[in-house]
């Protein structure tokens, strides 16, 4: 959860200093522009950049690559140019003597600036945000062969450049550009800011709809924008609350000093917080040699933990941001979670069997209306809690009851033949059902009369096919019966002529007998798909079990604060059930139970 909130706590930094430090190369060429000035173009392209993620980016993704590729071939070839102008001699850099006659000489201040440094590698961190899409094979090309050769060269020639120009370091980018080049390079810059922006935000949608499929985030409207990718997902709420930040961010800290300290926290945090789930990962699943994880531990995370210790230094210039991002949103992941796994487990504890609901229906005092009642539960298996309290007070069910369970599907779409599994609660007199109805994320969910429809004409399918596998495992017993009988028959030593008189009068009266069986089997079938067209005309009504939990008597006052509270407080502004099933008001009823935890 720390990590997760990390990330996201990226997605709000990136866009922010990546934006805020294109646009503020304009005053390179405009020097009577302000910062104040370049704040506000900065908010508003970030403002833009929010609203049009609606669209998705299935459309307008297929521009990434060559503008990308543009960059990097830009900051490759200034970098280069740079080399050879100013001074070539700068490759000695190589040579590791330098990096520790620069700590002997420095040594505090050696340590602090590599808070510094870290930003030189922030930027990968963006590119692998959200690369899921893509095979491994892919990302180890395109990263040996266009994205680190262009950033050696692009950051040798900085370095090459500051060697003429030492007072230059805080506009090095800018400054080192050929002024003929640098209109070209500032367009390609912000498109570039706003791709590396765009990745962020596409990869904490990612995380978030992941997280909500693990019952780790408050529910939320995942919305899919492209029929073909299963990750590329837009959650409206989300992308409002990271609008907002990045908003006030920008407006909040003006510069990317303190941006940059910010940001280098969370990038560094979660690169570390990875490399410690690697460890695990080594010894549990891969089972990699003891020597190779300890040599990881070491090299690895002891330059890690190293740059950590560094960005950590300046959490009071801007570096409290992340942390206290990821608290708040930790703090929201964990109470959901926690509340969402004791609500889980007390209904798979109480859950009611098969009797009882037999039970229940048959007590004198309960009454049967005609219609049809769909009950909405998470339950897969069983029958939910809420049943049996409905049943308690309210003593009449409808004469067709189905408990109908919507689950999605990482895939694009379910076939219709496919989307509804049903089983019978036996006794089969009873009429009620279980349903799984199931979607995928381009599927067009409950469009109120077309559910109801499908979902009946499935049923009766169900009915049916149900009727005639177990009418025909039955037949298949009395088919072997009869040839039993007919072979004690022939070894009881009959005269021919009897025997053949005997089995043509069985025959006939066989006949008979397996016509009016068959009318009795078709009879039966058509008063059950009947009974479902009765209760589908009489009316259908949707019932909602709406669950308050409390802690239970005795609890700590921790965990009532849990419950009770922060809980509650989460529930009451977060999209309801009814919304996410797209269910006719109309023909709503909500049932309350309360929960005690």
């Amino acid at each position: 959860m720390l990590g997760t909130s990390m990330v996201i706590g990226d997605g709000v930094l990136t866009p922010c200093i990546s934006v805020l430090s294109a646009v503020g190369g304009i005053k390179q060429a405009k020097s009577s522009l302000t910062q104040d000035t370049v704040v506000w173009i900065s908010v508003a392209i970030l403002v833009v950049l929010f609203m049009v993620q609606r669209f998705g980016t299935d459309k307008v993704g297929y521009t990434f690559a060559p503008i990308i590729c543009v960059w990097f071939a830009f900051i490759a070839g200034i970098g280069v140019h740079n080399f050879i102008k100013f001074d070539p001699t700068v490759i000695k850099a190589i040579n590791p003597e330098y990096i520790v006659d620069y700590f002997r000489r420095n040594k505090k201040d050696a340590w602090i600036s590599l808070g510094g440094i870290v930003l030189a590698i922030t930027g990968t961190e963006a590119l692998f945000a959200d690369v899921g899409h893509f095979t491994v094979r892919s990302v180890q090309i395109s990263m040996c062969s266009v994205t680190y050769p262009a950033l050696i060269m692009a950051y040798t020639g900085q370095a090459s450049f500051l060697r003429k120009n030492n007072g230059l370091v805080g506009d090095t980018f800018y400054k080192s550009i050929p002024h003929s080049l640098y209109w070209p390079m500032f367009v390609v810059a912000v498109a570039a800011s706003i791709i590396a922006s765009q990745a962020m935000i596409s990869g904490t949608f990612s995380i978030i709809q992941q997280s909500l499929s693990l019952g780790c985030f408050p529910r939320v409207k995942i919305v899919h924008t492209s029929t073909k990718y299963e990750g590329q997902v837009y959650i409206p709420e989300v992308n409002y609350l990271l609008m907002l930040a990045c908003v006030f961010v920008t407006l909040g800290f003006r510069s990317t000093t303190k941006i940059g300290n910010a940001y280098g926290i969370a990038v560094v945090f979660v690169m570390t917080l990875t490399s410690s789930f690697l460890v695990l990962i080594m010894v549990m699943i891969w089972k990699t040699n003891i020597l190779l994880v300890i040599s990881y531990v070491v090299i690895i995370g002891s330059v890690e933990l190293l740059y950590l210790s560094s960005v950590l230094y300046k959490f009071d210039q801007g570096g409290y941001l992340p942390l206290a991002f990821a608290g708040l949103l930790m703090a929201v992941m964990f109470v959901w979670n926690d509340v969402y796994r004791r609500k889980y487990y007390y209904e798979l504890d109480h859950k009611i069997s098969s009797e009882k609901v037999k039970e229940i229906i048959n007590d004198t005092n309960f009454c049967r209306l005609p219609g049809l009642a769909m009950f909405y539960s998470e339950l897969v298996q069983g029958i939910p809690p809420i049943f049996k309290h409905y049943a308690a007070n309210v003593p009449a069910l409808h004469s067709v009851l189905v408990f109908v369970s919507i689950k999605s599907l990482p895939i694009s779409k379910v076939p219709l033949e496919e989307r509804f599994l049903f089983r019978r609660v036996e006794p089969k007199e009873l009429n009620v059902f279980r349903c799984v109805a199931r979607y995928g994320y381009t599927d067009v969910r409950n469009e109120h009369e077309p559910f109801e429809k499908m979902l009946v004409e499935k049923l009766k399918e169900f009915i049916k096919n149900d009727f005639w596998l177990f009418h025909l495992h039955g037949t298949q017993g009395v088919t072997n019966g009869d040839q039993a009988v007919g072979a004690d028959q022939n070894d009881v030593g009959e005269s021919k002529e009897g025997l053949v008189n005997a089995e043509e009068n069985q025959n006939v009266e066989n006949g008979d007998w397996k016509r009016t069986e068959e009318e009795e089997r078709h009879e039966t079938l058509d008063r059950e798909i009947e009974a479902v067209d009765r209760a589908w005309r009489a009316g259908v009504v949707h019932l909602i079990g709406e669950n308050d939990v409390v802690a239970s008597r005795g609890s700590g006052i921790a965990k009532r604060i849990l419950i009770d509270y922060a809980y509650t407080i989460l529930k009451k502004n977060l999209r309801q059930t009814d919304k996410l099933f797209d269910i006719p008001h109309k023909r709503m009823l909500k049932v309350g139970m309360t929960y005690e935890l």
